[in-house]
């Protein structure tokens, strides 16, 4: 038989099975369910054809023309998209428990222990140890109070580098290397009682400590694959074959972070004494201490992934929020100018650094940073759900297994909700205005982002000093490119650079710092 006819029967029954497969995972025949509008799909690949970067603006578009519950097929997944506040309250309160699940993505598998960690752990009884764990223990609002002298001890030593950098009149600075430093830094201390190595005599704008260049390195080498987009997730072939090496890349990347995470884990069990009370103790430690009450529980490997998970989200999300709100603020120089004000009047005469204090006074200040969240969440569509059961969703059927996806992005910028979307106003978090809308950057529900204090808490301060201390001008007043890059933080696809110049009402407090 000749070649070329095999082949092309082989298609036809290829594509005959992926047809029948298709109609009955959409419950072909007798009670046919309703299942959402989707666009038309190719053979195999499904919608990925689809899938473009930053995944949350192509997600926004295929709403704009299928609504705001839509489906698709990811290779060999089948997937909802929310991109309305009422579809979304909806999911995660009236079926929260139907979607309290996470997918099993052979990515995240290979970089969370094996699902071991908060963020992607499969909902039931673990799941609930570590929540617990962390809401209680690690992240509680007593405890990130606790953490005031630390970020601000952080936020200090940040603020007199700069200074040194910028003593002779304006320096050009790079924001995102030196607030991601900044973020690891408060976890470092708090996670596990050590500072970060970075040498004080040097202040050169391209230094950091080691353990930031580390972390960023192994963040650089993670972070594409963990995407709601990426590809080698949705098709196996492409596992099975592993042409470009994604599997040994993660599990490279994958050891690096081990090692850095087993360092700290050892030189916390060396140290511990076992006494102070826990409001003291690192987070290890208080790991540590319940290891040995439940060793069977709280082993190694469930310490390193609560400690992964805590490095991962907690550095990220802040640093990128806070590069967000001075972009912002320098794209629109009368709220910059606005929020120092306050700022200057709250703290008075007293030529004194804020505190954190000082802080929930700043009202315009909750502002920005609200605004900031809504027009660049920290996770623009959060991490994936996974329907446990079959339920309704927008009057469609979401049938069990399917991958669930909130496009918060979307939701913050629907024009039915948000008057003027598009633009920056602080003003309309004023007064309680925007009270009863749905803001839901650090997700909702009872997976719900538990370190969403600490995040809000570190951003203020930081965002603050920067304000009080410095005057900031765009390079060579350029407009601020604020195009965004795709990902799970959603991070500038370039780097912030600024100009900062000490401001005279505290050149003596930065001499002093």
């Amino acid at each position: 038989m000749d070649k070329a006819y095999v082949a092309a029967l082989s298609v036809a029954f290829l594509f005959l099975v992926h047809y029948l497969v298709g109609r009955a995972a959409a419950g072909g025949g007798k009670g046919r369910k309703r299942l959402p509008p989707s666009p038309l799909a190719i053979p195999f690949l499904g919608h990925l054809h689809l899938v473009k970067t930053p995944f949350h603006s192509a997600l926004g578009r295929l709403a704009e023309r299928h609504g705001p519950v839509f489906s698709l097929r990811m290779g060999c997944r089948r997937a909802v998209v929310v991109s309305s506040p009422e579809c979304a309250r909806a999911c995660f309160t009236e079926h929260d428990m139907s979607f309290a699940n996470r997918p099993r993505f052979e990515s995240m598998r290979l970089v969370s222990f094996d699902g071991a960690m908060l963020s992607v752990s499969s909902y039931g009884p673990y799941w609930r140890t570590l929540r617990r764990v962390a809401a209680v223990q690690l992240l509680s609002a007593h405890r990130v109070a606790c953490m005031s002298p630390v970020i601000c001890a952080e936020v200090r030593a940040m603020v007199r580098r700069m200074a040194r950098l910028a003593a002779g009149g304006a320096a050009r600075v790079q924001l995102r290397r030196r607030l991601f430093e900044l973020s690891l830094g408060v976890l470092m201390e708090t996670i596990a009682r050590t500072k970060t190595s970075r040498s004080e005599a040097c202040a050169a704008d391209t230094d950091v400590s080691p353990e930031a260049s580390e972390l960023t390195r192994i963040s650089e080498e993670i972070m594409p694959y963990l995407g709601t987009a990426n590809l080698w997730d949705y098709l196996p072939f492409l596992r099975w074959f592993d042409v470009f090496g994604v599997r040994n890349k993660l599990m490279a990347a994958v050891r690096w972070r081990d090692a850095f995470l087993r360092r700290l884990i050892d030189a916390e069990r060396r140290r511990m004494d076992g006494d102070g009370d826990g409001e003291k103790k690192s987070m290890i430690a208080v790991l540590l201490s319940l290891q040995k009450s439940e060793p069977e529980l709280y082993t190694d490997t469930m310490i390193m992934a609560l400690c992964g998970d805590l490095f991962g989200a907690g550095t990220e999300t802040t640093s990128v929020t806070t590069e967000w709100a001075m972009s912002l603020l320098l794209s629109h120089p009368e709220a910059l100018k606005k929020a120092q004000a306050e700022i200057d009047a709250v703290v008075g005469n007293s030529r004194r650094l804020i505190t954190a204090d000082d802080v929930p006074r700043l009202g315009y200040l909750h502002c920005v940073i609200n605004e900031t969240l809504r027009m660049y969440p920290a996770a623009p569509l959060l991490l994936p759900h996974e329907s446990a059961a079959d339920c309704k969703v927008g009057g469609y059927d979401v049938p069990r297994g399917t991958l669930l996806i909130v496009n918060a992005y979307a939701i913050h910028r629907d024009p039915a909700v948000w008057e003027d979307p598009g633009s920056f106003l602080p003003e309309r978090f004023e007064d309680g205005k925007a009270e009863g809308r749905l803001l839901m950057p650090f997700g909702m529900g009872r997976r719900k982002c538990p370190g969403e204090t600490l995040a809000l808490r570190t951003v203020g301060l930081v965002l603050a000093t920067l304000l009080q201390c410095f005057d900031w001008d765009t390079v060579d007043g350029a407009e601020v490119d604020m195009t965004e890059s795709g990902g799970l933080t959603m991070p500038r696809a370039v780097p912030l650079e600024a100009m900062c110049k000490p401001r005279a009402a505290m050149c003596d407090v930065l001499r002093e710092l």
